[in-house]
């Protein structure tokens, strides 16, 4: 009888992956690096980007504040950036009031919840709750911080949902999203991948940034489009993934997840400690529950312990942490903070 894990299990094991840094042997120094050029191409190509390229080459992205307010320690700015010239993306920008210029850029992207908890605002007694308990303001972390930060709409949230979405009160419209970016070789993941990179752009070009030092961290769904952007992005300088990094077989493969999570051949280039890899020799602080459910820890280690080899490789094994908390599937600010004000500081 057909027997479905059996299959599955059998698939991914003798699926070949290019990339796949336990495969190489002696990749340090000049190997090293063209080990990452050619992956990352190689991802860059897999996520959409390169169609996106293509696309959207002669379109320039343009930015509208639309409201400002002074809050007790710092100043909240409501944006739109045109990433498309269909898709007024919305933005927080989140100011401290009184800091040194150029200041560090952290972006926080959120994950399947509401983009309006990143920047504290609560409009229900759950959602005050969720903030409280999951710490979930992490824009209002890092302004507190000294940081100019900037929380934006993951797309397919907030109001880049499908109208029925929006009217059915339907958190997000991730399926939908899935279904036009495959008919047009896009994925979720990298649309929303380039968006972070459009942000990183409007704010090194309009806001006095220190271009040096952009961290970008978030939870759940925040996690992914933080890994994939930084393995994308060189520019983020520093990435913090929380309650995301495992493997793609024994969490986003094993257990069900958004289908936003799926890229269409992904293990036929490496697993996720190896797209994890192209962060290297920039700093990255994988956040983990102890009691996380869908990112079990036991493979959260194994696959931390497979990164490691490669920051090894790029020697700089003090540039690869692993924070775990001591509960379930939400952000933890002991793993973050602290590590970015250090590899800030290096940078300065």
């Amino acid at each position: 009888m057909y027997e479905s894990k059996a299959h599955f299990a059998n698939l991914y094991h003798n699926t070949p992956s290019a990339f796949t840094f336990s495969n190489q042997s002696d990749l340090e120094g000049p190997a090293f690096t063209e080990w990452q050029d050619q992956f990352r191409s190689s991802l860059h190509t897999l996520l959409g980007l390169d169609n996106m390229s293509a696309d959207l080459a002669d379109y320039q992205p343009y930015a509208e504040k639309r409201d400002t307010e002074e809050l007790d320690d710092h100043i909240r700015e409501s944006w739109y950036l045109w990433v498309e010239s269909t898709v007024p993306l919305p933005f927080y920008l989140l100011r401290p009031k009184q800091a040194e210029a150029p200041l560090p850029l952290v972006l926080t992207p959120h994950g399947h919840n509401h983009p309006h908890l990143y920047v504290g605002i609560a409009e229900n007694e759950r959602e005050e709750l969720e903030i409280q308990e999951g710490q979930r303001d992490i824009a209002c972390q890092a302004v507190r911080q000294g940081y100019l930060a900037i929380a934006p709409t993951t797309r397919a949230f907030g109001e880049t949902r499908t109208t029925i979405d929006r009217n059915n009160n339907k958190t997000h419209s991730c399926r939908t999203e899935l279904m036009h970016d495959l008919l047009v070789g896009r994925t979720p993941i990298g649309v929303r991948v380039w968006d972070m990179s459009r942000l990183i752009d409007w704010a090194i070009s309009t806001q006095n940034v220190d271009a040096n030092r952009i961290a970008m961290t978030g939870n759940s769904g925040g996690g992914t489009i933080t890994l994939h952007a930084a393995a994308i992005d060189t520019r983020i300088s520093i990435a913090v993934p929380s309650c995301y990094f495992c493997t793609y077989v024994d969490s986003i493969g094993t257990i069900a997840h958004c289908d936003c999570n799926y890229l269409p051949g992904i293990l036929r280039l490496g697993e996720m400690y190896d797209v994890a890899g192209l962060i290297a020799p920039r700093p990255i602080s994988v956040i983990a529950g102890r009691d996380d459910k869908i990112f079990p820890v036991e493979f959260v280690r194994s696959a931390f312990d497979k990164l490691q080899l490669i920051y090894r490789a790029a020697r700089v094994p003090d540039h690869c942490q692993l924070y775990v908390g001591q509960g379930g599937h939400r952000y933890y600010a002991d793993g973050a903070w602290e590590f970015i004000r250090h590899h800030f500081g290096q940078a300065i």
